[in-house]
Formats: C-alpha cells, structure tokens, sequence
C-alpha cells in the first residue's frame, strides 16, 4: 500500500523558516498531483500549495509570497519552503497526491494523505 511520509515540521520563531519534504513509500506506477494542506487548532483543513495540471501552482493567498512549492520528480518528492512564518501558519501540514496503481490489468488513481507533520510558530 502506498503512503506519503512527512517530514521537516517542528518549532519555530516567528519570522522563521522551515522546510517540508513529503515522499512516497511502498509501490506505485506514477503520481499526478502532489499538494500541501493544513488544519489549525478549531479550523478546517484548508489547501496551501499544490501543483496544478500543466505543472502550474496554486498557492493560498495567506501564504502567496512566504511560501514555495516544490518537486524533485527523479524521486516523486514534494517540498514546501516556509518562510516569514507567523504565528497563525501553526497547524498539522498534510501532503496530498493522487498515486496511480496498476492492480492486474487494471489502472487505478487513489488519493493519499500522509500522516501530518507539526509545524508550530511561537516565540
């Protein structure tokens, strides 16, 4: 079974960066769309980056600016670079993708949430 593995949250001072990384483990053909999501304390999990079709981005306009995505398509690997942190980025980050298996002689495209890393902002 496929899963995405976090890793890169922890603490952080107020104007501070972190550095997510989120990679694939187990056995898959291919990934089409990888992405960050967040969910704060009391509040619904909302997208923060994400790669689009055509390789576009899409960003939250709360983070547009401090925060980048990015990928390392040789190893199926996301990243999300935060910086100019502020207390409100605190939250659980979840990275997001859509994984293609081939089960027999059939495609399938599942969804997959990795299993949150904390990102806390406080001095």
């Amino acid at each position: 079974q496929v899963q995405l593995v976090e890793s890169g949250g922890g603490l952080v001072q107020p104007g501070g960066s972190l550095r997510l990384s989120c990679a694939p483990s187990g056995s898959f053909f291919s990934i089409n769309r990888m992405g960050w999501y967040r969910q704060a304390p009391g509040k619904e999990r909302e997208l923060v980056a994400a790669f689009t079709s055509g390789a576009g981005t899409n960003y939250a306009d709360s983070v547009k600016d401090r925060f980048t995505i990015s990928r390392d398509n040789a190893k199926n690997t996301v990243y999300l670079q935060m910086n100019s942190l502020k207390p409100e980025d605190t939250a659980v980050y979840y990275c997001n993708a859509d994984v293609v298996v081939i089960i027999g002689a059939l495609v399938r495209v599942r969804e997959v949430w990795g299993q949150g890393t904390l990102v806390t902002v406080s001095s």
